[in-house]
């Protein structure tokens, strides 16, 4: 019997559909941790040139212990920061990645596909180097939080910037609206703090040393506030959902050379180049070395770490940065 044209142009539509649906199924993020052997594949951003994870690379360790869990590691792109690397977990090319709690909480407000599987103790120890503060110009007029009233500040929205800054204005009973606060990513702030386009930045990550080493004076650091603000690392649901093994073979590895790196602090500095761009030199050097003598371990997140959420969480929630309070269950997954 001979099938009409009509009907087999519709047969046709219908399998192509079909299979479109199919390999859209294949890259969508359900999948995304999963390589061709079935096994886990972790995606990290590229390590740079210092630190556990760029020692970690250089030395293959991760592939050889994922391995046991047949799993795989894919190293991509550099990012600046949180925002810029969510944008890339967005994209699928990325699916573990580190930060802190506050960025965390405005990631979560419109997307729900990442949790926080271990976190970082703050460091303490008065003898170690400060990591973030609210600088100013050195002949800025501005002396303390309260001159900040009615002056534009640099921060990174919904991330750690924010934070510091809401929780110094707090602190100082400076009402928030009375302080304009300035979005910007590190790059733009540091031009637009170059500039005197805005008149003080809260300075976090690696802008912090830079922009001190500058001449940039310090009106306060985070450890001189109640900060709640917990280093973080997180991953893509389905990855810690899938494949909880080889997560933990990922944070074990991290632990143990954080712990490595403590001890030998200049084993992890300069790990691929010596000179160029990346490699730093002088007090710099000097400066990460200490800063990775008194780094803390990085552990898996228990109930406990529930109130730390609770208390950035909080902060946003009353200052309009997140809409709506987020609980700690979910933020964070307990792997047992």
């Amino acid at each position: 019997m001979r099938v009409p044209r009509r009907l087999l142009i519709a047969a046709t539509t219908a399998l192509l559909s079909a299979a479109a649906v199919g390999l859209s199924a294949c890259g969508s993020g359900a999948d995304a941790a999963t390589g061709d052997s079935g096994g886990a594949v972790l995606k990290l951003q590229d390590p740079g040139n210092a630190g556990p994870l760029a020692y970690a690379k250089r030395e293959g360790i991760l592939e050889k212990r994922l391995a046991a869990v047949n799993a795989k590691v894919a190293w991509g792109g550099s990012y600046a920061s949180f925002t810029a690397t969510a944008d890339a977990v967005h994209a699928g090319s990325v699916n573990v990645l580190a930060g802190a709690i506050s960025p965390v909480l405005g990631y979560l407000a419109n997307s729900k596909d990442i949790r926080v599987f271990a976190v970082t103790d703050p460091v303490t120890d008065a003898a170690a180097p400060q990591t973030d503060g609210l600088v100013v110009a050195a002949d800025s007029p501005i002396k303390s939080v309260a001159d900040l009233v009615g002056k534009r500040v640099a921060v990174n929205k919904g991330g750690r910037g924010e934070y510091l800054l809401l929780l110094a204005l707090q602190q100082a009973n400076i009402p928030v609206d009375q302080v304009e606060r300035v979005y910007l990513g590190l790059d733009q702030a540091a031009s637009a703090f170059a500039t005197g386009k805005v008149d003080a930045w809260w300075a976090i990550v690696n802008a912090y040393p830079q922009v001190v080493a500058k001449g940039a004076r310090v009106l306060v650091h985070g450890r001189d506030l109640p900060d709640q603000d917990l280093s973080i690392v997180a991953a893509r649901l389905e990855l810690l959902q899938q494949h909880p093994e080889a997560v933990k073979v990922y944070l074990d590895v991290l632990r143990e050379l954080t712990q490595q790196a403590k001890q030998e602090p200049e084993k992890f500095q300069n790990v691929f180049l010596q000179q160029g761009p990346t490699a730093i030199t002088g007090d710099r050097l000097k400066l990460e070395i200490e800063k990775t003598r008194y780094a803390q371990v990085p552990r898996l997140v228990t109930d406990a770490d529930g109130a730390a959420v609770t208390s950035v969480s909080d902060l946003f929630s009353r200052y309009g940065v997140v809409k709506d309070k987020v609980a700690p269950a979910d933020v964070f997954l307990v792997l047992s």
